[in-house]
């Protein structure tokens, strides 16, 4: 049942893949996923930049030496995140949003879908016992200069992926949702 899949996704970081490859066509099958999402108007605003073999080195030396250009409080640990954690993926994906030109829906209905997609993502990839995360580091602001991206479209996170041993550990919430929910009358 999808309610299952949804309990049992986790976020499932770099440290923890193994070195199985992801294929293209679990990659493909994964970007179909998100391409089901829904979109208010169809205007289907999620784009995808995929990573998977050499350019994930390229990706990395980008990241970090952009990082170290850009920040007031230079870190080796962060430099060195930004480095390593692509080539340590199986797959890395540039999770961009295309505005609708035409602006017939609100910014935020396009962020919203968008975000469905990448939900979509995750539970694809965890149904495949492929593990993933979304990032949002500070450098991803400038990878439009690094990527070839259409006018008004950009760069809102990296969607890292990796197959992984062993279970991961079981989810919880602070509280139900009934206790979250106002029914009205």
């Amino acid at each position: 049942m999808i309610l299952e899949t949804i309990k049992n996704r986790r976020a499932v970081y770099p440290a923890q893949y193994n070195q199985d490859p992801i294929s293209r066509e679990e990659i493909e099958s994964i970007l179909e996923a998100a391409n089901w999402a829904p979109t208010h108007r169809r205007t289907e605003p999620w784009r995808f930049k995929v990573f998977h073999g050499p350019s994930q080195k390229k990706l990395g030396v980008f990241l970090s030496e952009t990082y170290k250009k850009t920040t007031e409080k230079f870190s080796e640990r962060s430099y060195n995140n930004l480095l390593n954690r692509p080539v340590e993926a199986g797959c890395v994906i540039a999770v961009c949003m295309q505005r609708d030109p035409e602006n017939r829906v609100p910014e935020w209905e396009e962020l919203a879908a968008v975000s469905m997609a990448v939900q979509n993502m995750w539970l694809a990839a965890s149904h495949l016992k492929i593990g993933s995360y979304l990032s949002t580091p500070a450098v991803v602001a400038h990878l439009d200069s690094f990527l070839n991206l259409q006018d008004g479209e950009r760069v809102l996170g990296l969607f890292y992926m990796g197959k992984y041993d062993g279970p991961l550990p079981e989810g919880s919430r602070n509280s139900p949702a009934s206790e979250k929910t106002v029914w009205i009358d």
